[in-house]
């Protein structure tokens, strides 16, 4: 594995697949910032690495447990989502989301060891874990206020439907459309993470309760999880909280 060295998030390092934000969402969140993470060669050869069970125990147990810096962060998250228009308890970040299922069923839901492995550091942080197939991406991320135009794939009754954000929505989108909307709520089919992916953009996002050094925590462990589970990959990260004109 080759791992390039964690950054601070007031910086951007040179990757391979650099994400863009809008100066707009800058504007009305000048905290915002991101660790963005890309992996190369992610063929799980050890599924079963203690790597992931720890941390997947270590978020079921967190979860059902208090955590101020957790709350506070998604507390935040369900206040941007009002400021564009979204209801927070209906429409979730992904984090909360996660929470309130794992309150629920009383365990993580498994799903595959990547998508396990993001989801449960999502959970131990309290931080919005996206996870991208870069095989199935066309151009760059780009984090923008939608126009209501943009295509976005997505299921519904087990039909594939095309939908289309509210206007003024923030999303997240490549050349060929929404691939996640309201910020980090629902991703869209095309470029979800599978067992079949092998290049892999996953992105953790923040807002001011969450200091840089816990992102970067966060990115670490994740980053160590994946290592575990695809001792060949390579991992690039980068931090950004600066606009990057998308």
């Amino acid at each position: 594995m080759n791992r390039s060295e964690e950054p601070s998030p007031s910086t951007v390092q040179p990757m391979s697949f650099t994400p863009m934000i809008a100066p707009e969402i800058y504007a009305r969140h000048p905290d915002f910032h991101l660790l963005s993470i890309v992996v190369r060669n992610a063929e799980v050869g050890v599924p079963q690495a203690p790597a992931l069970a720890d941390a997947i125990a270590a978020a079921e147990q967190a979860a059902l447990g208090d955590d101020a810096q957790r709350d506070a962060h998604l507390a935040a998250w369900a206040e941007a989502y009002r400021a564009f228009g979204a209801n927070a308890n209906r429409t979730p970040c992904s984090a909360a989301a996660l929470l309130k299922r794992i309150r629920k069923d009383g365990s993580l839901p498994r799903i595959s060891p990547l998508v396990d492995a993001y989801n449960a550091v999502s959970l131990l942080y309290g931080v919005p874990v996206g996870g991208e197939d870069l095989d199935h991406y066309q151009g760059l991320p780009r984090l923008l206020i939608a126009t209501g135009a943009e295509p976005f794939d997505t299921v519904q009754q087990g039909e594939p439907v095309t939908e289309h954000p509210e206007p003024g929505e923030v999303v997240w989108c490549d050349d060929a459309g929404v691939t996640c909307r309201r910020w980090n709520w629902r991703q869209g089919r095309r470029t979800m993470v599978t067992a079949a992916s092998r290049s892999l953009w996953l992105v953790l996002e923040a807002l001011e309760p969450m200091p840089s050094e816990r992102l970067r925590a966060a990115g670490a462990q994740l980053s160590g999880v994946i290592e575990a589970l695809c001792p060949d990959a390579q991992i690039e990260i980068a931090g950004l909280n600066t606009s990057t004109p998308a």
